[in-house]
């Protein structure tokens, strides 16, 4: 049987006086999915996997892609705040356990500082490649001594798999876009860069079960700060996708929306 094909919708909605875009598709229970700080592309197979399943809300990050970019932001947990206030407004929270997260990267890190603020409050927390720990041996990619566009690759084991999402020449709006929205990233995540020294110590009382999921050739985060992740929360599971850098749910969707179907519908 073939899968349902998916419509996606998308809406304005203001939340802490700032315009967000959101993005809602599929059906079932709710699961909030964080993106990059890179942005998403607005289709992606892994989107639409996760939509057979659950009704997928993708939010941009205030200040990134179609959103607004809010003058007064200046921390990534101004950002966790922001949406914690989303879900309240759509009434996710009222029930604690209804509602899912996943974070992508950058996401990620928002994701985990999510879970911080309301430790009961989700069914299942995913972080796939999570910023926001600062690795002991090796060190986050530092996209400021890269041009942009070679820090999108960097995300990618195989550079074939960005060619076909992104071409091998990208176009000019998708790479103006990548520019702002590494201004936002150097405005809320610049001192410390990509880290929370505060955020280890608050892991510990998260109360939900978790996984933690790294590509085995990530370049950007290292994997040692998957195993920070999962050893710092107190019900985590690390699993690492093979053939895969950074960008996991691009060069891997299947793999990764398998693994995330299972553990987030599991009793």
């Amino acid at each position: 049987m073939s899968p349902t094909p998916i419509t996606w919708e998308s809406e304005t909605v203001h939340v802490a006086g700032t315009a967000l875009h959101l993005v809602r598709g599929g059906t079932g229970a709710p699961l909030v999915v964080l993106h990059h700080d890179v942005g998403s592309p607005e289709r992606l197979p892994f989107y639409d996997a996760l939509a057979q399943h659950f009704t997928v809300l993708r939010p941009s990050h205030p200040g990134y892609d179609r959103s607004a970019r809010p003058d007064w932001m200046r921390s990534v947990r101004d950002v966790a705040v922001v949406y914690q206030g989303l879900l309240a407004q759509r009434e996710l929270t009222r029930e604690p356990g209804r509602v899912s997260l996943v974070g992508l990267g950058f996401g990620g890190w928002i994701a985990a500082e999510m879970a911080t603020m309301a430790p009961r409050a989700f069914r299942r927390l995913v972080l796939v490649g999570a910023m926001g720990i600062k690795p002991e041996r090796g060190e986050i990619a530092d996209q400021a001594l890269v041009s942009y566009i070679d820090y999108v690759r960097l995300g990618f084991a195989d550079q074939a798999a960005f060619d076909r999402i992104f071409g091998a020449e990208p176009p000019t709006p998708t790479l103006e876009q990548w520019d702002l929205n590494r201004e936002m990233t150097f405005r809320i995540a610049w001192k410390p860069y990509m880290y929370s020294p505060t955020l280890p110590q608050l892991l510990g009382s998260v109360a939900v079960p978790s996984l933690v999921v790294w590509g085995r050739q990530d370049r950007v985060v290292p994997l040692e700060c998957g195993e920070r992740y999962a050893k710092a929360l107190g019900q985590a599971t690390l699993e690492v996708v093979e053939g895969a850098g950074h960008f996991v749910e691009m060069e891997k969707p299947e793999a990764l929306a398998s693994l995330v179907t299972r553990f987030v519908t599991q009793a």
